[in-house]
């Protein structure tokens, strides 16, 4: 077995954060900043991937107390201490705050290939990410489906299919996947299979094990249809699709029930009998943990060979710029990748 310590993408040795600069015009470089002057509640250095003359514009607009040094992966630990550190990456980021524009595309895609690549070859512990528009990106040739989607394709070896990277948004109080996730709640029940269930839980299954240390995870499947189906008078999705899929798994030994009526699901009691649930669409699941965990959810890619969380927002392009963001979200997105980068190596083989 190769050693931990050089194990290609566990980030074993790192003791650094990449954090990527995502949409210049959006709050990304607001809360940036805002981290860092909380930086001793985060568990591990962090170094922006970016424009170092963006936020020294950033902390002079806002009037900020953050001094900004340029750095190297390899030097920013130390930097971190007294100064934000922004390793030169990409172009110079001439976007204005809440105006979003298709020329700094570049630049917040070479951040993010970036710091996949640091992820990768250990050089970065994990790699948290700052809220990108993908409708920006598109204006400029884009042809990922999405972030996540990005990341996936960054992570593939030669020779080998792109990972299935599963989503699931985590707060303490809970954690929830959406099977399907940005597309039409029309495509829903078409899109959905027994299938795509029972791959999307092996993968959570395995990594709350190698990453999070739960050693034998608790999967609640979610029901599609109102009351799960009503024995099928409210549609048959639950008995045709859902059930198999935990029968299939708890034939793996995977801890999986359900399906599950998700009105019942999420308040505090039902929450302590399982570790994740598994929603079958996107509102599904976003609903109830933004409702739990508003500013402080984050967002974790599962089945990435390296660690990635990013906060449960967007770029909110309406108040860049004007002092009113908050950090809250990204501190825990960049604090659970702290947790999850301190386990043992050995854990997350």
């Amino acid at each position: 077995m190769t050693e931990p310590s050089r194990r290609r993408g566990s980030g074993a040795g790192a003791a650094i954060l990449a954090l990527t600069q995502g949409d210049p015009a959006g709050i990304g470089p607001e809360i940036t900043l805002k981290a860092w002057l909380r930086r001793d509640e985060i568990g591990l250095p962090f170094c922006l991937l970016g424009d170092p003359d963006l936020m020294r514009r950033t902390v002079a607009r806002l009037g900020l107390s953050v001094p900004v040094e340029r750095a190297t992966i390899a030097d920013a630990a130390d930097v971190f201490r007294r100064a934000l550190p922004v390793a030169p990456v990409g172009d110079a980021a001439a976007a204005e705050p809440g105006k979003p524009d298709p020329a700094t595309a570049a630049a917040t895609l070479a951040s993010i290939e970036e710091a996949v690549r640091l992820a990768r070859a250990g050089e970065a512990a994990g790699l948290v990410t700052n809220p990108i528009a993908k409708h920006v990106l598109y204006q400029a040739g884009f042809s990922h489906p999405g972030h996540t989607e990005f990341l996936a394709a960054l992570s593939v070896e030669p020779g080998r299919t792109p990972p299935h990277p599963v989503m699931m948004l985590w707060c303490e109080a809970l954690a929830v996947v959406p099977v399907t996730v940005h597309i039409p709640l029309a495509q829903v029940p078409g899109t959905l299979t027994t299938e795509l269930i029972v791959k999307a839980a092996r993968i959570v299954d395995r990594d709350l094990r190698r990453r999070f240390g739960i050693a034998r995870p608790r999967l609640a499947l979610a029901g599609l249809n109102p009351h799960a189906g009503e024995s099928g008078s409210l549609g048959d999705e639950d008995a045709a699709v859902v059930a198999p899929a935990v029968a299939a798994l708890v034939r793996e030994g995977i801890a999986a029930s359900g399906p599950y009526p998700a009105d019942t699901m999420f308040h505090a009691a039902a929450r302590t009998g399982y570790d994740v649930a598994l929603a079958m669409y996107h509102d599904q699941a976003l609903i109830p943990i933004k409702t739990i965990a508003f500013d402080e959810g984050v967002n974790v890619t599962l089945g990435l060979p390296f660690i990635r969380t990013s906060p449960d927002h967007g770029t909110a392009f309406d108040i860049a710029g004007k002092g009113l963001a908050r950090p809250d979200s990204l501190v825990a997105a960049l604090r659970l990748a702290a947790r999850l980068a301190a386990r043992p190596a050995e854990a997350a083989a």
